[in-house]
């Protein structure tokens, strides 16, 4: 149903218009195609030739941080972001990674039940870490690969 590949720069609007659509302090376009071009690993997910979803982490040995990951409201709940973060995980399996960080809004209930589905742990809260007209603590959560 799904398949998972390389983010490039002719997905990047597409992606940024999901972005629009799932988060309340979207990036910019020009984040995405600045996260781009200092070589963060982006992945898209697609059902058929539609983009359902995409993933953008960096990886700095021995860690990784998963700097956004978002699914469009027709394919939440059907696989697609478990797919991305499945790929993410064994990616840095693969590149030695030991550990994959990320922030995730205090109040964003169904995230974070996502990511502890994966085994994420909630380590800290980092306060007022989203701005915008209602600013919000962010939930660190960390995930050890064997």
């Amino acid at each position: 149903m799904f398949k998972v590949s390389n983010l490039n720069e002719e997905h990047l609007k597409e992606s940024y218009e999901i972005e629009k659509l799932t988060n309340p302090t979207p990036w910019t376009y020009t984040n995405f195609k600045s996260s781009f071009e200092v070589g963060h690993f982006g992945l898209i997910c697609t059902h058929k030739n539609e983009i359902a979803g995409f993933a953008i982490y960096s990886p700095i040995k021995p860690e990784a941080h998963l700097l956004n990951i978002a699914v469009t409201q027709k394919f939440q709940k059907k696989g697609a972001g478990s797919i991305l973060l499945n790929t993410i995980i064994n990616q840095c399996k693969v590149m030695g990674i030991k550990n994959i960080y990320l922030e995730v809004r205090i109040s964003n209930a169904k995230a974070i039940l996502f990511y502890e589905k994966f085994g994420f742990k909630k380590d800290a809260v980092r306060e007022n870490y989203y701005t915008g007209e209602q600013k919000e603590d962010a939930l660190l959560m960390s995930k050890t690969l064997a």
